[in-house]
């Protein structure tokens, strides 16, 4: 077979060798499952909101729906006892389900224990690893590249630490990433298409990319509503990046070619099938809906809708479609209660670990998770010196060296995406934009660092490409080939080195207390 001159110029290392880009990725998550599986059970307790969203995935898997449960319910359980915990009314709950079935898959198969409500999020994370190397692969063609990006999401602390818990966000994370995966290959598909001569005139509604994308965001705002906001700002770039594809195949008025052509049809394979995903991941409240329209006809549960009673608590029981029609108004009110709470009852709240949005990429205040902070020595391996104590913590915090080096990546992103036009940048930045300054409208009411997990794809994918930058697009042994190689090769080893240091902090490890003071840089971290 003859190649073409760009075929014998491709650089080898920017070159895609099928077997060696997914045994690479496969591996990597396989690493990525073991350190995230290692002692999962550890600490044996409820940290954080994991009391929340391990029970309610427990009721979710035995009842169809979250009951409210009794006092004290969490001694009980991690005595290894959930008989008559759960009470006969459902739970209000203010944040979607799917995250919570999928942490109700680790409780079907391991049991209701910590390793059980913890191995969803664990097998979430090492996927979100594989996806992150071919994310970065199809954005910058470099299999090497896409091979370093999934090695630094999987040694970053928060990335870690959120794949050790039962919370929401890792699950997030991953179906955002999945999605914006979704819509870069589309941009790629469609061009393939027109580069050929083929949708020349029209696309039509059958854009595989983006109907995969629609039902991952789905998924991501049925895991927090908060993918909303993401799943928009990437709907409109692939507009604007089907218009810049007809005007880059010489097409007349290709921005209103490409609202009518193909804006309409994405907007159906993405937001479409994203709502209609979103609806179907609340089958199981549907189904048990006239237990919510029972308990809501009862006032002390109307408090966070201001005290009003749903319109369908007080009406018959409907048949057919009109139950069906009955289930999703109440589903509606449901969802007006559940805003009503998130916009006021949270207002005038507090919490030690909140932090303002601003501080999140430089990582100005983690959170504590779970804590023993006064181990004396000769006790649980403690070997202090009789003065001092042991320390045992799971901190939630990022790996200094990639949040720190992703921030001065992202402002090169920045500059090349607004300057030198390159799209690759723009997906960064867009990302980066769509996940984090959102926040900034809700930063009166306790907010976390841990919520930040959303911007560290798009933080890899900016220190990947200002890696591919620095080596350049040639394999001649150039000064400057050599210089970028021996910059990207050192800051992987120095976040590796980094990882290893802030290990024990992570996963709850003895440290005597001048190892943890060691590894606690900053009076905000503790």
């Amino acid at each position: 077979m003859t190649l073409s001159a760009a075929e014998r110029n491709r650089p080898r290392w920017r070159s895609e060798d099928p077997l060696l880009g997914w045994v690479g990725a496969v591996c990597l998550a396989g690493l990525a499952f073991f350190l995230r599986r290692w002692h999962l059970g550890t600490p044996h307790a409820f940290s954080f909101d994991e009391t929340y969203y391990a029970k309610d995935a427990w009721s979710l898997l035995n009842h169809g729906y979250v009951r409210g449960y009794v006092e004290d319910a969490d001694k009980t359980i991690l005595n290894g006892d959930v008989t008559g915990l759960w009470q006969d009314g459902p739970s209000m709950i203010v944040h979607p389900e799917v995250g919570k079935w999928l942490i109700a898959g680790g409780i079907e198969l391991f049991g209701m224990e910590p390793s059980g409500w913890r191995f969803a999020s664990a097998l979430v994370g090492a996927l979100m690893v594989l996806v992150m190397c071919r994310f970065v692969r199809r954005v910058t063609g470099s299999t090497v590249l896409g091979l370093v990006a999934g090695l630094l999401l999987s040694i970053d602390g928060l990335h870690l630490v959120l794949s050790r818990l039962a919370l929401l966000d890792i699950f997030l994370a991953f179906f955002l990433l999945c999605g914006v995966h979704c819509v870069v290959a589309d941009r790629q598909w469609l061009r393939e298409r027109l580069a050929s001569g083929r949708h020349s005139r029209a696309l039509g509604l059958w854009r595989p990319w983006l109907l995969l994308g629609g039902v991952a965001f789905g998924l991501a705002c049925g895991t927090k509503w908060s993918a909303a906001y993401t799943l928009a700002a990437f709907g409109l770039l692939a507009w604007l990046w089907s218009a810049g594809a007809r005007r880059a195949f010489g097409q007349r008025r290709p921005l209103l070619r490409s609202l009518v052509l193909d804006g309409l049809p994405a907007f159906v394979a993405l937001v479409g099938v994203a709502a209609a995903t979103y609806v179907a991941s609340w089958t199981g409240w549907l189904v048990h809906a006239e237990a919510y329209e029972q308990a809501f006809s009862n006032t002390q549960y109307t408090s966070y809708g201001g005290g009003e009673q749903w319109p369908t608590a007080t009406e018959p029981d409907a048949e057919g479609l009109g139950e069906v029609r009955q289930s999703l108004r109440s589903l509606w009110s449901y969802h007006q209660d559940v805003y009503t709470f998130h916009s006021h009852f949270l207002d005038d709240s507090t919490h030690v670990y909140a932090s303002r949005p601003s501080t999140w990429l430089v990582m100005g205040r983690p959170v504590g998770v779970d804590a023993q902070t006064d181990i004396r020595p000769g006790t649980q391996g403690c070997e202090a010196p009789s003065d001092s104590s042991c320390i045992r913590q799971v901190l939630l915090i990022g790996n200094p060296v990639i949040w720190w080096g992703g921030c001065l990546a992202m402002v090169a992103s920045l500059l090349l995406w607004v300057g030198a036009r390159d799209w690759r940048h723009g997906v960064a930045v867009v990302g980066l934009a769509s996940t984090w300054l959102p926040w900034f409208l809700y930063d009166d009411r306790p907010i976390f660092f841990f919520y930040a997990i959303t911007c560290l794809p798009f933080l890899v994918l900016s220190l990947a490409l200002a890696m591919g930058h620095l080596i350049g697009t040639t394999d001649m042994p150039t000064p400057r080939r050599t210089f970028g190689v021996v910059v990207a090769g050192s800051y992987t080893v120095l976040a590796l080195v980094a990882f290893a240091w802030f290990w024990p902090i992570w996963t709850d490890a003895l440290l005597t207390k001048s190892e943890w003071d060691a590894r606690i840089w900053f009076q905000r971290w503790i």
